[in-house]
């Protein structure tokens, strides 16, 4: 009660000098000013806001765009992965260090052929097709007939896969880039394989250039 009372009075005093004290027609020109006011700044605002929703708009799309025309200028067809999804869903070597399949991982002698293993039971001939197609020049029909892929389905050898590739050099690539590439949630492991065929075939790859 003690409380409430000077608040009630307070307040009446103040809404009686405000009324009693300001004539009318200062009262309407001060209601005018404070609505052209808040029109102004209305007005600033949307400015504002219009100023900024175009400055954001516009120009991330482009950069956007710029990114993915760049990559598809890499001199890879669309069909097969992209340099940036393969980074991406690669492990990195500190991820790696906590996989079992990585411990002792050595990449071997280089040559044109590698091999992949780790493999998840969905990987079908296309999905490495896919990812190492991106090796090839599809137009070299020397190429295309050195890319061969065999993919072991059955019996010890599931899960694993030979890929012979045109050359060391785009071997080497493939080996760089594609290994620890997460597929159907799990790590590739690429090294190169042992054999002493594609040793052969690389030499003599070489010497017909």
């Amino acid at each position: 009660d003690v409380f409430e009372q000077p608040q009630h009075v307070g307040h009446k005093k103040i809404e009686f000098h405000i009324t009693t004290d300001i004539p009318a027609v200062l009262q309407i020109n001060s209601e005018k000013e404070e609505k052209n006011g808040e029109r102004f700044h209305l007005y600033a605002a949307t400015e504002e806001i219009n100023n900024t929703g175009f400055g954001r708009i516009f120009p991330a799309p482009s950069s956007n765009d710029k990114m993915e025309t760049e990559e598809e200028d890499d001199e890879i067809p669309s069909e097969f992965i992209s340099r940036r999804d393969l980074e991406k869903n690669r492990l990195s070597k500190e991820e790696m260090e906590k996989f079992s399949v990585f411990k002792n991982y050595e990449p071997g002698d280089p040559n044109c052929r590698i091999y992949v293993k780790n493999l998840a039971k969905q990987v079908q001939e296309k999905d490495l097709k896919f990812i190492f197609g991106r090796y090839i020049d599809f137009q070299s029909e020397l190429e295309r007939n050195m890319f061969d892929i065999r993919l072991m389905k059955e019996g010890r050898m599931k899960g694993q896969a030979f890929i012979g590739l045109p050359n060391e050099k785009a071997a080497a690539k493939a080996l760089k880039e594609a290994n620890g590439y997460v597929l159907f949630e799990k790590p590739m492991v690429v090294q190169f394989a042992r054999s002493a065929r594609p040793k052969q075939d690389a030499s003599e790859g070489k010497r017909k250039k």
